[in-house]
């Protein structure tokens, strides 16, 4: 199943209808703006394991330009 036939618009509509009955629109700017502040540690996360991978994989392969 592809990605756009996961979710059409209707059904979003649908689960954003959910949502504002379930937490009401006081919380709605709590919830973004949490939900922002988890998506930046994430991904600042994933980009310092993959600062520590490529840093790793130097120190184990060898520089073959210094032997050149």
């Amino acid at each position: 199943m592809a990605m756009e036939e996961f979710l059409r618009p209707q059904e979003l509509l649908i689960i954003l209808v959910i949502i504002l009955v379930l937490f009401g629109g006081a919380k709605l700017p709590e919830l973004a703006r949490n939900l922002g502040k988890a998506q930046r540690e994430l991904k600042a996360g994933f980009r310092e394991g993959s600062e520590e991978a490529e840093a790793d994989a130097e120190k184990k392969t060898p520089d073959t330009a210094d032997k050149a």
